[in-house]
């Protein structure tokens, strides 16, 4: 057992974000988190490149001081989240120093450039001295601060390497100018040094805009955040900060403003915009009892709304908080990188070393030498390797987050793309989950709408869902329902009572068993109706002991209109589908006939998903479970990824990685081809952050590249790396 384990289960652990500065590359990723693990009741650290933050749990008596006091030992600056205060405007722009240090280093670099037209030129030696300094130590000090820092902690980093490598650069050219002094011009290095520097500054720059660019679906979703509320208090309305909100208060929202809390419609209809939350492109009707979520829009109607959740509880609230966990944890094939990036540096200073070795004993140059080993210490930056993985995992849960695909962890996105069976759940997640009343037959001299009457009236005070669907039907045939006396429900079989006199039964086709009611001219049609899937109900009269048979009710749950386009595009994918369900055989036959799944298991009891799900995953098969998170707990905990199902305001069950945030099941098939194309992002990048050092090492160690050539191949890898990721946000669902 390890030390994280048993820490977890010695006391409950809280978890701790930290902001770290500093951080250039896989190594520095390392370290922070090497020190980290360090700290006594500290069960597991996770560090995040692409958006500079730590993840640590820890036990509660662990402060915060002591994991910042962990982090600056190791060289780098952590600041709590709650305590990063917004950045005051700057002086100057950001692309300042990359302006300086190009102004300084073309000069330099011109007469490299003449040369390829034919043109002899070079600089004075002393001016070259003087453009190349300002690059090296004052637009440069970056680098010797940050290595200087990794030498202390007795580790590397990529500004250890640009460090050590222009600065031998430099420090040659030096040598070569004092030592020719007043004896010709010497083949001098500065723009060698002064291009590495300008080089990786540009790089780093740009890689900062296009990080910037992968956290756009958390801006876009903190910009939904409304700051103030409209409140109805003692009979005025006062505009208030939106944290003064209290439980229980009436919120107006008037046309065009964005709803400021979630909540409950108590007066008033409108439409709902609520697009930037659960990737709905159409508003959503909204009236009196329906629940309205922070951050979305009103359009043309005026709404009251009482406020049923605040602050960090709210829908909004709680979707930052996912996106952001899922875009800060570490996938599992960083671990790969990790192991890679741990001895990275001293190998390619060992690398270096020989190099120089190498050619001074073969070639007898030890300029020349020098040289190479500076191209091998500046092409071989671990910067493209840390990068790789967490910009496509900021990419790819960004992009779902805007089509309305919340996905919990990194793990989770990327288990998604190795998906091959995907099973349902039925009732509520390939169905709408709200029975309706499809057909009502009367046995001969009975009229059919007496038959609905007069089971409306029996149904009229319960609210089990069959009865609702009763009432809405008469309802919609503007019938007259009367009262029920003495009405009470048959546990399991029904409901009975007096309605104008007569005693009257509602019940199963179990119920008509063991009263011995034969179903006579209706049992052709019930037989039909059952085949059909419905759930039927038969309507008695008691005469003394006597039961007489009025007529039939059948109920059916309404497959989903996305339900059939969702399943063909998961078997286009490549994908098996089945389907489980608490249904009887004919209902789940039904429906999956209706929708091309050839696999459906029915009767299945919640805990029976979970062992189904277990069934399906033997043999290796990586299975996803699409459930509506009520009863589907143990299913979705079972399954290699758990989908849950929720309404527009309805948040994730724990148990599921991904939360699909309105009701459409096509959302799984674009949830899997997200994961797919990231994977595929993330694999690239490793590819190509693998492929540059792969190849450019020995070839600056043959020196077939010049410091300059490997400098640009350096910064460009880390920006090629991040800009393929970025390529997940033009994604289009389906």
């Amino acid at each position: 057992m390890n030390a994280a384990t048993t820490l977890s289960n010695q006391a409950a652990t809280t978890d701790t974000t930290l902001l770290v500065e500093g951080m250039t590359c896989a190594s520095c990723v390392m370290r922070v988190e090497k020190a980290l693990k360090k700290v006594p009741g500290v069960a597991a650290a996770s560090v995040n490149l692409a958006t500079e933050k730590a993840t640590v749990q820890a036990l509660p008596n662990v402060p915060a001081s002591a994991l910042k006091a962990a982090i600056e030992k190791a060289g780098y600056k952590a600041t709590e989240i709650d305590q990063v205060r917004p950045a005051a405007p700057r002086r100057l722009p950001e692309w300042w120093p990359v302006a300086a240090s190009a102004a300084l280093a073309v000069p330099l670099m011109l007469p490299m450039l003449l040369e390829l037209l034919g043109i002899h030129w070079m600089l004075d030696g002393w001016l070259q001295l003087a453009l190349a300094t300002p690059v090296q130590f004052w637009l440069g000090a970056r680098f010797y601060r940050s290595g200087w820092k990794a030498v202390l902690a007795k580790s590397g980093n990529m500004d250890l390497l640009v460090a050590l490598g222009t600065t031998a650069a430099y420090g040659l050219s030096v040598y070569l100018l004092w030592r020719h002094a007043g004896h010709g011009m010497p083949h001098l290095y500065f723009e060698a040094s002064a291009a590495v520097i300008t080089l990786v500054l540009l790089g780093k720059w740009l890689e900062g805009r296009a990080k910037r660019q992968t956290a756009d679906a958390i801006r876009a979703l903190n910009a939904l955040r409304p700051t103030t509320a409209r409140v109805r208090r003692e009979g005025a309305e006062l505009e208030v900060p939106v944290e003064q909100v209290r439980l229980g208060d009436v919120v107006v929202v008037r046309p065009g403003d964005r709803v400021a809390v979630d909540g409950e419609v108590t007066e008033g209809r409108s439409h709902i915009d609520e697009s930037l939350i659960t990737g709905e492109s159409l508003p959503v009707a909204k009236g009196a009892g329906d629940k309205v979520t922070g951050g979305s829009i009103n359009a043309e109607g005026a709404l009251l709304v009482r406020t049923t959740a605040i602050g960090t509880e709210t829908t909004l609230a709680r979707i930052i908080r996912m996106v952001e966990s899922a875009q800060a944890a570490k996938a599992p094939i960083q671990r790969i990188v990790d192991q890679v990036s741990a001895v990275f540096v001293p190998v390619v200073l060992g690398i270096a070393l020989l190099t120089f070795l190498g050619w001074v004993g073969v070639a007898g140059d030890w300029e020349q030498a020098l040289i190479n080993a500076v191209a091998v210490l500046v092409i071989a930056c671990p910067c493209a390797l840390g990068l790789a993985t967490p910009t496509a995992i900021m990419a790819g849960t960004g992009v779902a987050a805007r089509h309305g695909i919340l996905i919990k962890d990194a793990e989770a996105l990327e288990l998604a793309h190795a998906v091959n069976i995907v099973a349902f759940d039925k009732t509520g997640t390939l169905t709408e989950g709200k029975p309706s009343l499809v057909a009502v037959e009367a046995v001969p001299g009975v009229e059919r709408d007496e038959v609905l009457r007069l089971a409306a009236a029996l149904q009229k005070t319960s609210s089990h869902p069959l009865a609702v669907a009763v009432l809405e039907k008469a309802n919609a045939e503007d019938l007259q329902v009367p009262p029920a006396q003495e009405a009470k429900a048959l546990p399991g079989r029904g409901v009975e009572g007096s309605v104008e006199g007569r005693l009257l039964v509602l019940g199963s086709s179990r119920l008509l068993d063991e009263l011995e009611v034969e179903a006579g001219p209706l049992a052709p049609e019930a037989d039909r109706l059952a085949a059909q899937g419905r759930t039927v109900s038969w309507l008695l009269r008691r005469e003394g002991q006597r039961h007489e048979l009025l007529g039939l009710l059948a109920f059916g749950d309404t497959i989903k209109p996305s339900s059939l386009a969702a399943v063909s595009r998961l078997h286009e994918l490549g994908i098996r589908t089945v389907m489980l369900t608490g249904d009887n055989r004919g209902s789940a036959q039904a429906v999956a006939r209706q929708l091309g799944i050839q696999d459906f298991r029915a009767e299945v009891l919640p805990g029976d998903k979970a062992r189904i799900v277990e069934e399906l995953k033997a043999g290796g098969q990586v299975v996803a479970f699409v459930g509506d998170g009520l009863n589907d707990g143990p299913a979705l905990a079972a399954a290699s990824v758990g989908f849950a199902m929720a309404g527009g305001a309805d948040v994730a069950t724990e148990t599921a990685g991904v939360t699909l945030m309105r009701g459409d099941p096509r959302l799984v098939a674009d949830s899997l081809d997200i994961s797919r194309r990231t994977y595929s992002k993330i694999k690239q990048g490793l590819f190509w952050a693998f492929g540059y050092n792969v190849l450019g090492i020995p070839l600056a160690a043959l020196g077939m590249l010049s410091p300059v050539i490997a400098g640009a191949a350096m910064a460009f890898s880390s920006v090629s790396v991040v800009t393929n990721a970025l390529t997940l946000r033009r994604w289009r669902g389906s």
